[in-house]
């Protein structure tokens, strides 16, 4: 069977051509010959609304590559991150992606697997959960799309700002994922694999009694091994190369 691949946390942009050709070059290559690729949020720096596609050419060119894959039989799937949580139903239509929620359930191989972006998890950094409950709130959505696009652009580049400062100001544990968190999403999902990105410590962690669950944290990007891959038939995730 196919591979099925999981990303996320490329946060492309134009400042970060490096990473864009990374993402281009695995989209011609591994995921053209694969069933199914999943985003699992942060696939940019920011996205400010839909008619982005109508002002950013790196926008329009990462919308050609997700088609010419669906074209080809790829299964696509979105997940929203915590920088392109607007992303709408016009991109998923161009892209010929699916809009999946956050959290969601998908059987591979057999087994449940739980998908997440990654940052409901990290419920110890207070701020940054009141701050995501703003945002993803229809009414200040609504009143930020409202806004002309220049505006919107330069509200997102000060968040940007902002957020690079204050994290470097935060403890490292608050910033990673509560084990209690972590334990109460294996339990009311009933999922012993769990797949996620957003904090940038790749790894699998191991978790529960006996050590039953297993957390995979998908990379940022670039990165030497920048996915997270698994064979329909296998019971074991591995490194793409």
């Amino acid at each position: 069977m196919r591979a099925t691949y999981f990303i996320s946390d490329l946060h492309l942009c134009a400042e970060r051509p490096e990473t864009n050709a990374a993402f281009f070059e695995f989209m011609r290559g591994p995921v053209r010959e694969s069933g199914a690729l999943y985003v699992l949020g942060d696939l940019f720096e920011y996205w400010i609304g839909d008619d982005q596609l109508d002002h950013d050419p790196l926008a329009r060119e990462v919308v050609a590559a997700f088609a010419a894959n669906a074209a080809g039989g790829v299964a696509q799937f979105f997940m929203h991150g915590n920088r392109d949580f607007l992303i709408g139903e016009r991109f998923a239509r161009e892209a010929r992606m699916a809009l999946l929620p956050d959290p969601t359930v998908i059987e591979l191989g057999g087994e449940r697997v739980l998908l997440m972006h990654g940052d409901t998890l990290c419920t110890d950094d207070r701020a940054y959960q009141a701050f995501r409950a703003q945002v993803r709130d229809p009414q200040w959505q609504r009143a930020f799309l409202a806004k002309t696009y220049a505006e919107r652009e330069a509200i997102a580049r000060s968040l940007r700002s902002k957020s690079d400062v204050e994290k470097s100001m935060k403890a490292e544990a608050i910033m990673d994922v509560s084990p209690k968190a972590v334990e109460d999403a294996f339990a009311r999902h009933r999922c012993s694999t769990l797949v996620h990105g957003h904090t940038h410590r790749p790894a699998v962690h191991k978790h529960g009694k006996d050590a039953m669950w297993a957390r995979h944290v998908l990379p940022d990007w670039p990165a030497a091994e920048p996915a997270l891959c698994r064979a329909g038939s296998s019971a074991e995730f591995r490194r793409a190369t």
